[in-house]
């Protein structure tokens, strides 16, 4: 891997549950995020997938400082950021900048695009001369493929995915290191999402950018990943480049996830068995004991509920060697095909419940 930029270790964010109206009490806590770790090396883009409420969307407003961890670590160039605050805290978001998910609300409608644009200089008044910024505005326009024409137009009077390109050029003013993108494209059309993804990957190209990519859409994650962690109920259960995850998955959740992504070809989708998930996705509230996927896996057997699996590469696998060999966190992970058949739960092709990607 690169040189990592952003370490982060042992990541945990509770929300309070209280019960009480005047002197509330507190009775228990949502497990949002519980022990995450990772790295983002140079350049890099590591890419975040799972079903909604797993806790990706907390992990990406905690590496930008907009939540406050409860416990863990997030280190920016060998520095813990979750102990600064004022101008130390302010110089670090400089360089860690994110793109959210709704372009409709994220962008001010009383504001201008140019005002939109230029607001991060307002607060990092160094990264550009007064006299200097409206011209960058332009450049950053330009540069995102937008007319520098309408720099005074208003949010409303742009397209969804014009609207994204300009949150894309208000995350580049500052000419970040890093870019926490939380699903950038969810809300726009097939053909625009395509459109934001090609910018995205050529302005990593061109500005050396690191990019957390958070998504549910399994194709997009590995068009622009070179790494990518699936999660589940607030921990990930796997982690290895694009190729070891989709093309030889060990833990029987991304094996879930992988067989429901829907093929075109209808001879291929005969061919493949689907893994039907029985079960909803537990409270993070009350989370189960041991290993947190066992409510809903096959492979489940009375270690499971007692002991928590450890996120490393399985003995089994190690020995063997090769792409299989990746981070895991099961005692029974096992390498199959991607979208292949799980042994007992196979399905037959035209059962469309279960997991969804």
């Amino acid at each position: 891997m690169a040189e990592p930029i952003v370490e982060v270790s042992g990541l945990v964010k509770h929300y309070p549950l209280t019960r009480g109206v005047v002197f509330g009490r507190q009775v228990g806590a949502v497990r949002a995020v519980d022990g995450v770790d990772f790295r983002l090396g140079r350049g890099e883009t590591l890419g975040i997938v799972g079903e909604s409420g797993c806790g990706k969307s907390t992990v990406a407003r905690m590496l930008v400082h907009l939540e406050r961890p409860t416990a863990g670590t997030i280190r920016y160039r060998g520095e813990d950021v979750t102990r600064l605050s004022g101008r130390a805290l302010k110089a670090v978001r400089r360089n860690i900048q994110m793109v959210f998910q709704d372009p409709y609300t994220s962008l001010n409608p009383r504001m201008t695009v140019g005002d939109i644009v230029g607001e991060p200089y307002d607060i990092h008044p160094e990264a550009a001369p007064r006299g200097d910024r409206r011209r960058r505005v332009r450049e950053l326009l330009e540069v995102v493929g937008l007319n520098p024409e309408h720099v005074n137009r208003y949010p409303h009077q742009f397209s969804g995915g014009q609207r994204q390109r300009i949150g894309i050029a208000r995350g580049l003013a500052l000419r970040p290191e890093v870019i926490v993108a939380d699903e950038p494209v969810s809300a726009l059309d097939v053909s625009v999402q395509a459109q934001v993804v090609n910018l995205m990957d050529r302005l990593q190209q061109e500005f050396g950018l690191a990019y957390v990519f958070i998504a549910h859409d399994l194709s997009i994650v590995r068009h622009l990943s070179d790494r990518v962690a699936v999660m589940y109920l607030g921990r990930i259960v796997e982690t290895g480049t694009d190729t070891e995850i989709y093309d030889h998955p060990t833990h029987p959740y991304t094996q879930a996830l992988l067989s429901a992504v829907p093929v075109p070809d209808p001879r291929a989708r005969e061919r493949r068995g689907r893994i039907i998930l029985s079960g909803d996705v537990p409270s993070p509230a009350d989370v189960p004991s041991g290993c947190r996927f066992r409510t809903r896996c096959w492979k489940a057997r009375e270690r499971c509920a007692v002991e928590v699996p450890a996120l490393a590469v399985p003995e089994g696998l190690r020995a063997a060697g090769g792409p299989a060999a990746h981070a895991s966190a099961c005692h029974f992970a096992q390498t199959v095909s991607a979208g292949g058949p799980a042994p007992g739960r196979a399905a037959p092709p035209q059962e469309h419940r279960g997991a969804s990607a």
